[in-house]
């Protein structure tokens, strides 16, 4: 039934610890690996750590998993989540078989993938460039989601996760602040200085019978220093369709504003519901505006894919000629469209685009091209499968507290699925136990790296960073593995 389970956002709030145990995952039988091409794999036990380096001297990051993933073919989600209709899903335990090899941590550090877009709208004098760079960025985050079919481990309370990328140009700080609610909270900053970037996610789930969607809450924020800039904004709705029955599909829907806090220019960006016949799936539009409200430039594409912007002129323009079934018709963007109108070409992947384009169009953002074994390491792009990688020396200078720590994880990404099992049934046991005890001496969870405040710029309650991590003074850190 499933080679589909629940993308990005969906994921906080399974595993919980106040689980009935009706399922227990490590008495069911783990389905066969899948083949992976032997000239592509790394199973020889260089993922621990002997990361290469290239002739520059930067750090070579591995490019495949040590095992390849399992078959999902024997197990029915419909027997677990039938009884949990109309539901908040934060009291049930997901088997492992449904896991990808990554905790929930990790993959809100995906965000961090096309950082580049950050360094653009650092880069850009004009506020208008900025703001496009920041909207193509909060799309390219989203796009994170496309066609990853497993869900990442939920995060243990006081779990962290940290990565420092002097390649990109970026260090990331993250810690589950809170277990019931599920709260993330992160902080990312540049490594010279140029920006922050932080927030939290909690999502708020509910299975429908057909679908399953999650509700976006949380705030995020990024400050560019150089600018004294700040902007907010929130993802949107998140919906995945026929998790029984049928080909899956999700899609992204809602209006997602994002607000330049210094300028008052405003981004609108119009995450389309997919329609009655399907014509609108994936895509997005949207407006950039000023303070006055006056249109800047429109912004068109699909999250899947691309993000474009044009001026308001010649969208409308175009848009009355297609009605009028004028001479612009719908095609599909070719590579020669995107050479004639865009000096970065070069730089691009060769994808080819569904998205009608709009001569005169400036291309803003396309998705990665992911490596050619990726649909057998559960869809990861090329940075996700570089996120576990635990390097010679790294465990001496961790948090112990960091999930590239956590025996579950590290199990299932080795192939060992029936010690994942049992650790991570170990792991909830541990911390059912820890939260009765600290309920019986009427103790309080402190968090370690971030505390619950106000943002700054939108006078929302807000999880922000204390600081002081990469002190590593990590002795009062809690013992969660």
């Amino acid at each position: 039934l499933l080679r589909k389970l629940l993308p990005y956002g969906f994921y906080t709030g399974f595993d919980s610890d106040n689980s009935s145990g009706d399922f227990s995952e490590a008495n069911h039988k783990v389905p066969e690996m899948l083949d992976l091409d032997p000239h592509q794999s790394n199973r020889t036990g260089k993922h621990n750590g002997e990361t290469q380096m290239q002739e520059n001297g930067i750090k070579r990051h591995r490019t495949s998993l040590p095992a390849p993933m399992f078959s999902r073919s024997d197990f029915s989600v419909w027997s677990i989540l039938k009884k949990c209709i109309g539901l908040e899903l934060s009291k049930i335990t997901m088997p492992i078989v449904f896991n990808e090899p990554l905790s929930f941590l990790q993959r809100i550090t995906e965000y961090m993938e096309h950082i580049y877009l950050i360094n653009k709208a650092c880069s850009h004098a004009d506020p208008l460039e900025r703001m496009q760079a920041v909207a193509a960025f909060a799309v390219s985050a989203v796009a994170s989601q496309w066609e990853r079919t497993g869900k990442p481990f939920n995060p243990l309370l006081g779990e962290t996760y940290e990565l420092t990328r002097e390649d990109l140009g970026f260090r990331f700080i993250s810690e589950q602040v809170s277990h019931h609610p599920p709260i993330s909270a992160f902080y990312s900053e540049g490594l010279n200085k140029d920006f922050v970037f932080h927030g939290s996610i909690y999502p708020k789930l509910k299975f429908w019978g057909k679908s399953i969607e999650a509700e976006p809450r949380g705030t995020i924020t990024l400050e560019l220093l150089k600018h004294s800039e700040a902007y907010t904004w929130t993802n949107p709705t998140c919906c995945v369709h026929n998790v029984i029955i049928g080909k899956l599909w999700l899609e992204q829907y809602g209006t997602v504003e994002i607000v330049n806090h210094s300028t008052g220019d405003k981004c609108v960006l119009n995450f389309k519901p997919c329609g009655l016949f399907g014509k609108e799936l994936h895509r997005v539009e949207g407006y950039i505006q000023d303070k006055h409200r006056k249109k800047l430039c429109v912004i068109y594409g699909k999250w899947t894919e691309c993000l474009w912007c044009t001026d308001p002129t010649t969208y409308e323009t175009y848009k009355k000629s297609e009605k009028r079934g004028g001479e612009q018709k719908k095609k599909l963007v070719s590579e020669d469209d995107i050479k004639s109108e865009n000096d970065e070409a070069d730089d691009m992947p060769e994808i080819q685009d569904t998205v009608q384009f709009i001569p005169g169009s400036k291309l803003l953002w396309r998705i990665n091209c992911r490596p050619p074994n990726s649909s057998q390491m559960y869809n990861f792009t090329s940075f996700a499968v570089s996120l576990n990688e635990l390097e010679k020396g790294m465990e001496a200078i961790l948090a112990p507290t960091d999930c590239r720590l956590r025996p579950d994880i590290r199990n299932m990404e080795n192939g060992n699925m029936d010690v994942a099992s049992k650790e991570k049934e170990r792991l909830e046991e541990k911390q059912r136990a820890a939260r009765k005890e600290r309920a019986k001496d009427e103790v309080e969870w402190h968090t370690r790296w971030f505390h619950q405040g106000t943002n700054p710029y939108t006078g929302t309650s807000d999880w922000l960073y204390s600081g002081g991590y990469f002190d590593r003074n990590f002795s009062d850190c809690p013992d969660i593995y």
